[in-house]
């Protein structure tokens, strides 16, 4: 038996047992190697492995269902405008005062009324982050086509709109308004993330009625997160989080769970960002859980691997938030094309202390390029890091499970 079949054995073993429970333990230590590219297996583990799922495979069916009413909830109350019916028609009624007390929109929820309890006025106020949104999804992976290609699944309450505008969250996004717009997020290291329109900018194209690309769908999943969180709203690279986890749910060879990739992808994502929101909220920077900390726990470990590299880059004043803040808070998933990606998650989310590994990765990247680095001046070093070059990720992440 070859060693691919082999693992897909044990990860077929793993997943697909005849135990109701299972093992945890084996599913992370599995999935730290690498999830195989067949069947369900990544998206299945992910799932597992974020928490969205329970070890108890007997409560998947009602876990799965009522989450994804759940979501399908939060599409109606904070995506579709204010009066919408559900049946993807305005809503009717018989005059002003019946249309009120049926929760559509009466004199006193007027679209031009400024009052704070005001739908409309929550509607309009939305579009200041949901410019934003719109121009990063738009960049989404584009050295790939997958996301400016049309999704199988479009939410129907949403696509089928009969002409009602609002529905779809790009209509709501004024051209003219989108190349001036922009959130910044004040404060140690944003001008890194901003970094990220290194790769060529796509203005992908929105669908016709009835259809969505894969990027529209992103935008919503971002829209509702932001919306549901406002204390932290949403930030500039919430995209390339989301994204790679959206990409594994809407590839799930398994139709049944392909259907529901919008909810599914939604709930993983809002579970890692409960662990990593600390990286994206610039008061948190200094706490434990907090981007300042993390670049810390890598220069001490650069520093304890190899002296001389940490002072070169000390010496030549190459701080951590030059190349670090965006690797860690990004989880690498802008240094490396994203299959390279989605096998790095697999062992950060399998590791239990989840993070850890994340800094080791980090490290590795930089001792693996240890003669370049030794050779260059500061500007050379910045580019190096900043553009990190082609490589094997496996020899980075071998490289990385060797550091104690």
């Amino acid at each position: 038996m070859s060693i691919f079949k082999a693992r897909v054995k044990e990860f077929e073993d793993v997943l697909a047992g005849e135990q109701d429970v299972i093992d945890l333990k084996e599913l992370r230590k599995l999935a730290f190697n690498g999830v195989p590219d067949v069947q369900s297996f990544r998206a299945l583990s992910w799932k597992l492995l974020l928490g969205y799922l329970s070890p108890r495979r007997s409560s998947w069916t009602s876990t799965l269902a009522q989450k994804r009413a759940l979501y399908k909830q939060f599409i109606e109350e904070l995506v579709l405008p204010p009066g919408h019916s559900s049946n993807g028609g305005d809503a009717d009624g018989g005059g002003d005062a019946d249309k009120a007390d049926s929760g559509g929109v009466g004199l006193q929820d007027h679209p031009l009324s400024e009052g704070p309890e005001s739908a409309w006025n929550t509607f309009f106020n939305d579009n200041e982050f949901l410019l934003q949104i719109d121009k990063d999804v738009r960049r989404l992976c584009p050295d790939i086509s997958f996301f400016q290609q049309p999704t199988d699944y479009p939410c129907e309450i949403v696509v089928h709109s009969k002409g009602e505008h609002g529905r779809r969250l790009h209509e709501r996004v004024v051209p003219a308004v989108l190349s001036s717009a922009n959130v910044e997020r004040k404060g140690l290291g944003m001008t890194k993330i901003n970094l990220i329109t290194k790769r060529s900018v796509e203005n992908y194209a929105a669908m016709e009625e009835g259809q969505e690309a894969h990027w529209e769908v992103v935008q919503r999943i971002l829209f509702i997160y932001a919306k549901l969180n406002p204390g932290q709203g949403y930030v500039q690279g919430m995209n390339e989080i989301v994204g790679p986890i959206y990409y594994v749910m809407a590839s799930d060879p398994d139709l049944s769970y392909r259907a529901h990739a919008e909810a599914d992808c939604f709930f993983c994502f809002t579970a890692l960002m409960s662990e990593i929101r600390d990286f994206f909220i610039k008061t948190l920077d200094d706490a434990e859980g907090g981007i300042k900390f993390m670049m810390a726990r890598l220069s001490n470990m650069l520093k304890s691997k190899d002296p001389n590299i940490y002072e070169l880059l000390k010496s030549q004043e190459l701080h951590p938030q030059y190349y670090s803040f965006r690797w860690l808070t990004l989880l690498l998933s802008q240094e490396f094309p994203l299959p390279d990606v989605l096998r790095i998650w697999d062992s950060v989310f399998a590791d239990e202390q989840r993070f850890d590994f994340l800094i080791k990765i980090c490290c590795s990247m930089i001792l693996i390029q240890r003669e370049a680095i030794l050779e260059n001046d500061f500007a050379s070093n910045v580019k190096l890091l900043q553009n990190y070059p082609p490589i094997d990720i496996n020899v980075v992440i071998t490289h990385a499970g060797s550091l104690a």
